[in-house]
């Protein structure tokens, strides 16, 4: 499940963020123990309070209050991350590292062993956390902190059109910084249920990629959009040969999805399925590592792009671009409920063209 953290600053919007549905109220900025009692008052325990200070001091008298998340700035200095670990049997620690600083995996392990309970990755001078980082570095951030126990935040200047993008990397949390007049299509954008779908290229079972029911009548044929991604290339290691593991090769990937129409006009994100939800998929699948065959990486991504419930059927068709026979690969449509066929677009007549 991911949950909506909204930053605010005082009381006054901590009590106008719980009505709108927030799930943390973050305190925006340093916070003092008086600011900080006033938002958990304003909150009355109807949902969880955040906060931080730059203070490590201050860090103390934070804890003293009974909040249920205290953020620390912990880039990846492991003194700091040493020097709060004793607040961690008081409440959730949250270490803060940096979009604009490398990955380390050390730092992370510090946290954990520390008694840190999460990590939550942002950016300096209000930039776009996907401007800093692709969805796919992302991913691997995610996956670390995951291997360490401990929970993920994205937080870095986020829109609306992001949260598609990232809920791909199925975080425990989003930050946005609270603002009454687009809250509420932020929080239609982070369903509960997140966490229970399958993540990017991960085995689905297609029949629950359907359109809601209550979308169309019964007895009646829905009608269908068509969105596309055409002629994406992508450096990958794809192959069968021993070479082609350690040597990437450039694929062409082009993706045409038909879309249950919502009833109306589309007017907001969640009434469509983004093209970036499509290319990001193909790049963390492709970040994973080296893939064997054509078959198996398109099938990977008509499954990644299933997992949206108006999609309502997929033409994935992959080419392999430098086997020196033209360009080579596999076309394959799948729908929810039909098994689907497979055309091979060239005939593999040169050993260098398979896989």
């Amino acid at each position: 499940m991911t949950l909506l953290l909204a930053s605010v600053n005082g009381a006054a919007e901590a009590e106008d963020a719980v009505a709108r549905g927030v799930d943390i109220v973050d305190l925006r900025g340093d916070a003092t123990p008086e600011s900080l009692r006033e938002a958990l008052a304003a909150v009355a325990g109807r949902r969880a309070v955040s906060a931080g200070a730059s203070d490590p001091a201050q860090l103390v008298a934070l804890a003293d209050t009974g909040v249920d998340y205290l953020k620390v700035l912990t880039r990846h200095d492991e003194e700091i991350i040493a020097a709060a670990a004793p607040l961690a049997r008081r409440t959730n620690l949250l270490g803060i590292a940096l979009a604009e600083d490398a990955i380390d995996e050390a730092a992370i392990a510090a946290m954990a062993a520390a008694g840190f309970a999460g990590v939550i990755l942002n950016t300096t001078g209000g930039r776009n956390l996907i401007d800093v980082l692709d969805v796919a570095s992302l991913g691997d951030f995610a996956d670390v902190a995951r291997r360490h126990g401990l929970t993920v935040g994205l937080a870095g200047a986020l829109e609306l059109p992001d949260i598609p993008r990232l809920l791909l990397l199925e975080p425990d949390m989003l930050a946005f910084r609270f603002d009454a007049a687009t809250i509420e299509p932020i929080r239609a954008q982070i369903p509960p249920d997140q966490r229970r779908r399958a993540r990017a290229g991960a085995k689905v079972d297609y029949r629950l990629a359907r359109a809601p029911e209550s979308e169309t009548r019964k007895g009646e044929k829905s009608e269908l959009d068509r969105i596309f991604v055409h002629d994406f290339v992508l450096p990958m290691r794809i192959g069968t040969y021993a070479r082609e593991r350690d040597l990437e090769q450039n694929v062409r990937f082009s993706v045409d999805v038909a879309i249950t129409r919502s009833g109306g006009v589309p007017r907001n994100m969640p009434d469509v399925l983004s093209y970036d939800v499509i290319t990001d998929s193909i790049r963390m699948i492709a970040a994973r590592g080296h893939v064997a065959l054509v078959e198996t990486l398109a099938e990977e991504v008509a499954a990644a792009v299933l997992r949206h419930p108006r999609a309502a059927n997929v033409t994935v068709r992959v080419e392999k671009l430098e086997t020196g026979s033209g360009s080579v690969g596999v076309e394959i449509t799948r729908a929810p409920s039909a098994e689907a066929s497979v055309h091979q677009l060239f005939a593999e007549t040169d050993p260098k063209a398979s896989g």
